[in-house]
């Protein structure tokens, strides 16, 4: 008996404001019932350009807000950990599920494994050749070391092509529901990041890399149709075009309105 392969909702948003990002992203997370939610993965840009900071990060202690307001440059919070990202030329990815919509993991952390395995594929695509950290860092090279600058350091499963770190991956968890998102620089933007840091040490920069670098030179619809099919190969599932919802479009205008607009949230994680 042939098996029916599993639904996910395929979610296309145009290159949108950090707020407006963060808010879909919450509100997506928020609206998910781990018992009745068909899982979702969503596909999103950024325009302008925005500093997004880890959800216990404190942006007086890792950034120049002067430089920031200067340039214009936004800054928004995450609800995953982790340490800031200099957001621009890149396409994001978020999928909300439930544990048992994916393939099983033996703990969180291997759950990074099998929820970044769809990028692998995604890369070798493209022509790359991925490896993740753990098993492609070069001898003596510490992972898990925590970093203000996300492309600082390394996780263990984190993505590495020809040696250098491309893109990063967060996740969040709520009871019986998984958050991830994660980004896929299309050019690479690290050094530009990091002049928004206090610490602008230029190795914090080094070891990173884009599509580009590699000669991938693919319009942003091919990415993510390319992105569409390798994820629903690796997972075996089907991907049906989608929308928000009623629901979820009104909890992301409250989210946008009351929390992502509110330097109080963004700047020092305190809700209204």
């Amino acid at each position: 008996m042939n098996r029916i392969a599993p639904t996910w909702r395929l979610i296309v948003t145009p290159p949108l404001s950090g707020a407006e990002n963060m808010a879909i992203d919450e509100a997506l997370l928020r609206s998910f019932d781990p018992g009745s939610s068909l899982p979702v993965l969503r596909l999103y840009g950024w325009s302008p350009p925005a500093l997004s900071l880890g959800r216990f990060q404190k942006a007086p202690e890792v950034l120049d807000l002067e430089r920031c307001r200067a340039d214009n440059v936004a800054v928004v919070r995450r609800v995953t950990g982790g340490g800031v990202i200099y957001h621009a030329d890149e396409l994001t990815y978020s999928l909300v599920c439930a544990p048992g919509q994916i393939p099983p993991a033996v703990s969180v952390k291997d759950s990074f494994r099998v929820l970044t395995g769809f990028l692998l594929a995604f890369y070798r695509r493209l022509g790359l050749d991925p490896a993740y950290a753990a098993d492609a860092a070069p001898d003596g090279a510490r992972l898990g070391e925590r970093t203000a600058f996300c492309f600082a350091g390394k996780e263990s499963f984190d993505i590495l092509a020809r040696g250098r770190k491309i893109g990063g991956n967060a996740q969040r968890r709520l009871k019986g529901v998984i958050f991830q998102h994660g980004s896929i620089p299309l050019q690479n933007r690290a050094v530009t990041g990091l002049t928004y840091m206090r610490d602008q040490a230029p190795e914090h920069a080094e070891g990173t890399a884009s599509l580009a670098e590699y000669g991938v030179s693919a319009d942003r619809d091919s990415l993510i149709r390319e992105i569409a099919a390798a994820f629903s190969d690796y997972f075996g599932v089907v991907l049906e075009s989608d929308t928000l919802s009623e629901p979820e479009r009104a909890d992301m205008d409250g989210l946008l309105a009351n929390r992502y607009s509110a330097d109080s949230w963004n700047l020092e994680g305190v809700a209204e």
